[in-house]
């Protein structure tokens, strides 16, 4: 288990490519793979993955990067380590432009419980409401994981579910929890 974090989350946010260094990139798909190897549920449904394979969808992600329409925002604990990281995404079409959706929360098992999964989704929520003009967040969670309780307990409502939709194995399936956070 990793050291417990020195102090409080830093919380940066990036909307340009450029903006993300090698080292930054190297990070995002370090923790990723330990996240989904742990069994988290943040993007990758059939563990184990390995670096290369996390390499390429953070490589993807940042290359999306934009202020109006994709983010990318950190947490390093007090010392410096990345903690955690998530990305919030909004499409341009007028129909759906007031909201944005909430894509690969995820923190370090190691420093789970600390705060910087609350954190990450605190600043979110400003960032979505200030500086993107949203009225709302969406995301879509992985059943059976326990993750509608974390986010309720951020304000998130459960709106909906698609009842096994997602399978992981012929006789596995799960259903894909749909939530919202409104009003920002």
């Amino acid at each position: 288990m990793a050291d417990e974090p020195q102090g409080p989350a830093l919380l940066q946010e990036f909307v340009a490519p450029g903006q993300v260094t090698p080292e930054l990139s190297r990070l995002l798909a370090e923790c990723w793979v330990e996240v989904t190897n742990s069994g988290g549920a943040a993007g990758f449904p059939f563990p184990p993955i390995d670096l290369p394979e996390a390499a390429r969808a953070v490589d993807a992600l940042v290359a999306g990067l934009a202020s109006d329409s994709c983010r990318l925002l950190t947490a390093t604990t007090g010392d410096g380590a990345l903690a955690g990281w998530l990305c919030l995404r909004r499409d341009p079409f007028d129909l759906v432009a007031h909201w944005g959706t909430l894509h690969h929360l995820q923190t370090r098992p190691g420093v789970r419980g600390a705060g910087h999964g609350a954190a990450l989704l605190e600043e979110v929520r400003r960032i979505a409401r200030d500086e993107m003009g949203l009225e709302q967040l969406h995301l879509a969670a992985r059943g059976g994981a326990g993750l509608e309780g974390f986010y309720a307990r951020h304000g998130w409502k459960e709106v909906g579910r698609w009842a096994g939709a997602l399978r992981f194995a012929p006789e596995d399936y799960r259903d894909e929890v749909l939530m919202l956070l409104d009003p920002l």
